[in-house]
């Protein structure tokens, strides 16, 4: 690795206090709020003061600093954040004279005339032009740090002080690249009848900052924000992510907060930069679900149905607290598991969950039922004159498991037409002006037809 050595002699930092007190809020779409409390020195009149370990994807138009001691007024900001790598240095250093080490030990000293990925050239003080391979470069010498450069993202701002003080200050600011998402694990019973659930947080820092011992709540759900802010420069990539170990403690207190929903950590909490930390959200709970077979032809064109549409398998429970949920679920994917004849446990089907208020049901779609097959026809066409129509539709239902099913069958209608139906076997539900729904239960190892006709 090519090292920039003595470049720290030079660079003068003003004075500030390492963070002692840090609240992180991370919000559903990928930002974050940090709020820092930190012990600064002002001296009397004008001066600088330098904040640094701020994230490298901040937004400097979002920063808040409020010194905790009057007499103190900010006059002006600056974020600083070209940040030292070789390419920088070289670039500030064209036509200034440095020193390069090769591999085999060469000491070559002179101005530098150009620099690129693949040539270094130096102009000695005798006029001789060196071409250096820069994979043939190993050590960089420079007198200084050149100005401008930083070692972090930093702000720096102006303040105007009516005396020599210290002051705690709370700085607050918006980060890009840092976003959290939940995860559910459920394990449904034999007779799938009732599902323990458990769910988790994940926090995906990527936002160039680590926060250490912090007050951390999450939000769920849509915040508005203005997309075309300014873009900085982000830290160089490091390869590869950290994945810590899972938290198994739940230790989330919820609250209703404006018109979105808080989650508080009630414990401090480090949030490392390029780690996804897993956190439990709350303790497993036991809930009764119900298994929900549906047949639905609304899913595409009407017009243009298949004749051999699969039944789809849904898990259905209602997040209430007399059921032993009824914290306010965050959007997420859910995990479905049973345990097999031999107690072990298999993996069933998956799917995204919305955002859901308590007392209102999930219905998770876990995949499409092997054992049940459905055959979809239009039957009839009849022309009744002056823009009029009658149809006829049969589907028919065959159950191969052992135990009798109800699927929930849903038929589309031509909305932008008036329709009524005419007949049909079983009884109907009207659902919106697109669509309605049968109940058609078929026993155990049997099948049964559903028949309807509709005019429109």
């Amino acid at each position: 690795m090519r090292k920039i050595v003595s470049l720290l002699a030079a660079t003068v930092m003003a004075w500030s206090a390492a963070a002692d007190e840090i609240s992180l809020t991370v919000y559903n779409d990928n930002f974050g709020l940090v709020k820092q409390t930190r012990q600064l020195e002002f001296k009397k009149g004008l001066s600088d003061i330098k904040f640094d370990d701020v994230a490298a994807l901040i937004d400097p138009t979002s920063v808040h600093i409020a010194p905790g001691d009057g007499g103190i007024s900010i006059l002006e900001q600056n974020y600083q954040y070209d940040l030292v790598n070789t390419r920088a240095m070289m670039q500030r250093y064209l036509g200034t004279e440095i020193g390069i080490i090769t591999k085999g030990g060469e000491i070559h000293r002179g101005e530098l005339l150009s620099f690129d990925d693949k040539f270094a050239i130096l102009k000695a003080s005798s006029g001789e032009i060196t071409i250096t391979n820069t994979a043939e470069i190993v050590d960089y010498r420079f007198p200084k740090l050149p100005e401008g450069l930083v070692l972090k993202p930093t702000l720096v701002w102006k303040a105007d002080s009516d005396g020599n003080k210290s002051s705690e200050c709370e700085v607050s600011y918006l980060t890009d690249g840092i976003n959290w998402h939940a995860e559910y694990v459920a394990v449904v019973d034999k007779d799938d009848k009732n599902l323990s659930l458990s769910g988790w947080v994940s926090i995906d820092n990527k936002s160039g900052a680590t926060y250490v011992n912090a007050t951390l709540q999450l939000v769920a759900g849509k915040v508005n924000r203005v997309t075309q802010r300014p873009q900085y420069p982000q830290y160089p990539a490091r390869a590869g992510m950290v994945y810590k170990d899972a938290v198994v403690e739940p230790e989330f207190q919820e609250e209703s907060f404006f018109e979105y929903h808080l989650y508080t950590l009630t414990r401090r909490s480090t949030v490392a930069d390029k780690e996804t930390k897993q956190i439990s959200l709350f303790p497993e709970a036991t809930t009764s679900a119900t298994k929900v077979y549906t047949l639905d032809a609304t899913m595409r064109y009407w017009w243009s149905q298949p004749d051999k549409p699969k039944v789809k398998v849904n898990l259905e429970f209602t997040n209430a607290e007399k059921n032993g949920l009824g914290m306010p679920l965050p959007k997420g994917v859910l995990r479905v598991y049973k345990a097999d004849s031999r107690d072990e446990l298999q993996f069933i089907g998956e799917d995204s969950v919305s955002h859901t208020p308590k007392d209102e049901k999930v219905r998770v779609f876990l995949g499409e039922a092997f054992d049940i097959t459905a055959t979809r026809v239009k039957a009839n066409h009849i022309d009744l004159g002056g823009d009029h129509a009658r149809e006829t539709y049969e589907i028919i239902l065959k159950n191969h498991k052992d135990v009798d099913i109800v699927v929930t069958v849903i038929e589309p209608l031509p909305g932008w037409r008036e329709w009524r139906i005419a007949e049909s076997n079983i009884e109907h539900k009207k659902v919106s002006a697109y669509k309605v729904e049968f109940q058609v239960a078929v026993k155990a190892g049997g099948e049964n037809k559903l028949i309807y006709t509709f005019e429109y």
